[in-house]
């Protein structure tokens, strides 16, 4: 039976890709929190550092002046370094500025290098700003500055460079992942044209790295050995029908001559027509070559095949496939298949009350998939031996009636499917009974 993709299972690039993202993700995300780190201690000192100047200039500016003169340093300030000196007043009403990690060590930078008793305010009166304030010989002033002199590099702006430096990392981890894979997609590739019985594909033998260039020349000998096999096998299928057919047709020829016991001669004549028909299988079975896909109406296929199992003693078979469907197949290698599950239903699935094998058929759609269910009402097949069913000259005996065949119907049957791009799978009926399920390519409407 075909295995199931797991939808959890990824391709080996997208495997690829996602390691690689992780790591170098990992590594930028490390990296900024490092620089972070590392940014933090000499910013806060040179933010405290700039402050402190200005603090320092300006008490020196107005100590040395005389009150006429203050105002005009003042204003000079005002104009020229976008700060102001005020007085500061008792009834003044101010916001601490020292509300976080940074503002706190900027704060102890400060007062290292002014005076202990230095305030810091991030709002004076309800104007904000970087308010400084300091004494002049007993006479209290506040000094505001740009907040922005002191500000550290916000978050948004550390989400924009690590949103960057991750994209970035998403598109490298995408163009390594690819270069890693070419190879193997291209052997990939190769594989997948070897299976469909294209054995000229050829892989690059003159690649750089070594280990490629000596799977690429295993996998060349491979193709051209293969390809060698194929012909011989079909050199051997062309004489097996000559080889093995003229002596069965010599021996029908004498039996008929010379047995005189009319029985006799009708079983011998019944075990040349086995031998013919397991020589049939065994064609084929070995056939080669992918299959060549046109429309085929589903119904009319299995009502004519239908009819080469007349005898109703043996067999019925009920189809309620719609008329008017299509399936994209080859109509010789479709009929080959409906004829052996057939075979195989009136082998093997008759019912134990009656004898004979009751035959049901109906269809499913799934997506781009036609389902045609084949269901008998025999005794059905063990669990345990559902997924050998398919295995050349394997038969369920055990769970079946009489079985002479050569075991490779059902194998058959799985074969031609794969070359029609479908697929078959096998259980046994709820209801009871045993369900064969022929999954074919819906054909287009026109």
């Amino acid at each position: 039976m075909p295995t199931r993709r797991s939808p959890l299972a990824l391709s080996l690039f997208w495997r690829t890709f996602v390691l690689l993202a992780l790591l170098l993700g990992g590594g930028v995300f490390a990296w900024v929190q490092t620089l972070r780190g590392l940014d933090f201690e000499p910013r806060t000192v040179q933010a405290a550092q700039q402050i402190a100047s200005l603090v320092n200039l300006s008490r020196a500016a107005l100590r040395y002046s005389d009150s006429i003169g203050r105002v005009s340093v003042v204003k000079t300030m005002s104009d020229e370094e976008a700060m102001r000196v005020l007085p500061r007043e008792p009834a003044d009403k101010w916001e601490p500025f020292e509300v976080d990690r940074f503002t706190r060590r900027v704060g102890q930078e400060l007062r290292s290098r002014l005076q202990p008793d230095t305030l810091l305010a991030r709002a004076v009166n309800g104007q904000p700003g970087l308010w400084v304030g300091f004494t002049i010989e007993n006479d209290p002033y506040w000094l505001q500055a740009e907040a922005t002199r002191v500000l550290p590099i916000t978050p948004a702006t550390w989400f924009l460079w690590v949103g960057i430096a991750l994209i970035a990392t998403a598109l490298g981890s995408a163009a390594i992942a690819r270069l890693i894979n070419q190879p193997l997609r291209e052997l990939s590739f190769a594989a997948s044209r070897i299976r469909d019985g294209e054995f000229d594909s050829r892989l690059d033998e003159n690649t750089l790295t070594s280990e490629i260039r000596e799977v690429n020349m295993g996998f060349n000998r491979m193709a051209r050995e293969l390809a060698k096999v194929e012909e011989d096998r079909a050199v051997m299928l062309a004489g097996i029908s000559h080889d093995l057919r003229t002596p069965l047709a010599r021996l029908r020829l004498e039996a008929e001559l010379s047995v005189n016991d009319s029985e006799a001669r009708h079983n011998m004549a019944l075990d040349i027509d086995q031998l013919d028909r397991i020589i049939d299988k065994f064609l084929d079975y070995a056939r080669p070559g992918a299959a060549r896909l046109v429309p085929v109406h589903l119904a009319q296929l299995i009502d004519r095949e239908a009819a080469n199992f007349r005898d109703p003693s043996q067999i019925r078979i009920v189809s309620r496939v719609a008329i008017d469907l299509n399936v994209l197949a080859d109509e010789t290698e479709l009929a080959r298949v409906f004829g052996n599950l057939f075979e195989n239903a009136r082998r093997y699935g008759r019912s134990i009350e009656t004898g004979v094998a009751e035959v049901e058929l109906t269809y499913s759609r799934a997506g781009p998939w036609i389902v045609v269910h084949v269901r008998d009402h025999g005794p059905g097949v063990p669990p345990e031996k559902l997924t050998q069913l398919t295995t050349p000259f394997y038969r369920g005996d055990a769970a079946r009636t009489a079985a002479t065949g050569a075991g490779l119907g059902l194998a058959i049957v799985e074969k031609a499917l794969q070359r029609m791009g479908g697929g078959l799978d096998l259980a046994n009926a709820p209801e009871g009974g045993f369900l064969a399920q022929v999954r074919l390519k819906r054909a287009p409407q026109h």
